[in-house]
């Protein structure tokens, strides 16, 4: 019985499988320098060279083709949103048929005011360090100031991060500068020396972001951010909610017995919508046709940009 047990066994496929693969590894077909590597290393026994696995060679499969150039076509690239400034050629036209199409209280308001020019050409660091001077001043003042400041610097092309943070408070209060401007005119210099700021990324920044950059400076709030934005970078889409002089002419433009919040501001300029820039310049614009020049100072303060524009026009 044990043997006919054991010849069912070896005549099963299995086992003639395994005896197939030992035969073909103890007796494997070696050329010369194998044999003699085999035969003249004494410690290397038969039983043990059986027993080596057998793992074939990994062939690295070389493709020709040409690599990929274009994306899938379920794969979108959605273009960059270019912005254009409002000092580009043909804005500022665009701009007015949007408003006087998107609304008719506006467009007749439009119609008895000169329009808007946004022609400042100053590097970013020195517009933001002039509107720092300029805050809280009447605009004479203000102009009095900022020029021995500039004489101070050694001219409007000196005023740079290192001159500025050169200065000393007490040089700095001795033209009329104080020491709580002083310390935000140091603090602006150093965002820029330390790498935070630069004229290039405030220029290339969105809106969102570039509120959260330069509100990080000392003595430069919302407003402030408003105002530069609209008269020294031209940015189309800038609606101050904080500017007074906006406000109140939203209010007399709408007949509202209060001055609107800032939501309902939002809610009544969306059509306003992408140039909401402009619609703030005619509510300026209409504000000072009433006779409330008082209501509107704070639009004055961004280095005086807007009285400036003013003096322009009449001239």
């Amino acid at each position: 019985m044990a043997e006919q047990s054991q010849s069912q066994s070896q005549s099963h496929p299995q086992y003639q499988l395994q005896t197939n693969f030992q035969s073909k590894v103890s007796q494997p077909t070696l050329n010369s320098e194998t044999t003699t590597t085999i035969t003249t290393d004494r410690s290397l026994k038969p039983s043990t060279f059986s027993k080596i696995p057998f793992r074939p060679r990994k062939i690295r499969k070389v493709s020709d083709e040409k690599k990929i150039t274009t994306l899938p076509e379920s794969v979108k690239v959605l273009p960059l949103k270019i912005i254009r400034p409002l000092s580009s050629k043909g804005e500022i036209d665009l701009a007015i048929q949007h408003l006087c199409k998107s609304d008719p209280l506006l467009a007749a308001l439009i119609d008895v005011h000169q329009p808007p020019t946004f022609d400042s050409s100053r590097p970013p660091f020195l517009a933001l360090a002039r509107s720092i001077l300029y805050q809280q001043l009447a605009y004479k003042a203000a102009t009095s100031i900022y020029t021995r400041f500039v004489s101070l610097c050694g001219g409007e092309a000196a005023i740079l991060p290192n001159t500025v943070v050169a200065l000393s408070p007490q040089q700095l209060r001795q033209i009329g500068v104080s020491g709580r401007k002083a310390s935000y005119l140091h603090d602006l210099a150093s965002k820029y020396i330390n790498g935070i700021l630069s004229d290039s990324s405030v220029v290339e920044l969105d809106d969102k972001s570039l509120y959260t950059m330069l509100t990080m400076v000392k003595g430069i709030g919302s407003w402030s951010v408003d105002m530069f934005m609209i008269f020294s970078l031209h940015r189309p889409d800038v609606l101050p909610l904080g500017d007074l002089g906006v406000r109140k002419g939203v209010q007399l433009l709408y007949g509202l017995k209060e001055l609107p919040k800032p939501s309902q501001m939002e809610q009544l300029c969306e059509k306003w919508k992408p140039y909401r820039s402009v619609g703030a310049w005619y509510m300026w614009r209409f504000v000072e046709s009433k006779g409330a020049p008082a209501a509107c100072t704070s639009s004055t303060l961004i280095g005086g940009a807007v009285v400036e524009q003013k003096q322009q026009q009449q001239a």
